[in-house]
């Protein structure tokens, strides 16, 4: 991990070199997560482990704007953020309505028993719009949200990754269902 956030440090400084480093260390990471990732989604799912790794990656580095990473475990759980808005948008575009897409609503205890992955993609998008309106109440709470269910961390792990202490995390988590019950439940 330290020459991941050397090497990281190196590309915030702008050495376009350190990019080619940098994928030879990361990139079988990167494909576990993403493996992981499209084991969870439809057999028939038009996007590979590889291509959602490489896209991912183009994003993360690609872009100077959004660098700057603490660690190699910052660089990880944004990798899986990218992941997740790339599986979004793709599932925005099968679910648009010129292509008959239509909404059902579930519950956020529905979320928690399924795996993201076995959502339809009119309930992902769903996920995401109410995971929307959490971060703008509290952006702390809807990362960890996001670590639980699209990552597959713990409330343990996804506290160590967002510098929270375990019983802080239990709290928030507690405080996301509850969240998510009456937000859902409005609708």
């Amino acid at each position: 991990m330290s020459d991941i956030t050397k090497i990281l440090g190196r590309i915030d400084a702008g050495d376009d070199r350190a990019t080619e480093e940098l994928l030879p260390l990361v990139y079988d990471e990167l494909r576990r997560l993403a493996a992981q990732r499209m084991r969870h989604e439809r057999s028939d799912h038009t996007l590979q482990a590889t291509a959602l790794v490489h896209d991912a990656y183009v994003r993360l580095v690609g872009s100077r704007n959004e660098s700057c990473w603490q660690s190699g475990t910052h660089f990880f759980a944004a990798a899986v953020q990218a992941m997740r808005r790339i599986l979004i948008e793709h599932a925005r575009r099968k679910a648009s309505q010129k292509r008959g897409g239509g909404w059902s609503r579930i519950a956020i205890e529905d979320y928690e028993e399924q795996r993201v992955g076995e959502l339809s993609a009119e309930q992902l998008l769903e996920l995401d719009e109410a995971l929307a309106k959490l971060e703008v109440e509290d952006a702390l709470i809807a990362e960890l949200v996001r670590l639980r269910l699209y990552a597959g961390l713990s409330v343990t792990e996804a506290a160590g990754v967002i510098g929270i202490s375990r019983s802080v995390a239990y709290q928030h988590w507690d405080y996301a269902l509850a969240w998510f019950a009456v937000e859902l439940q409005g609708d």
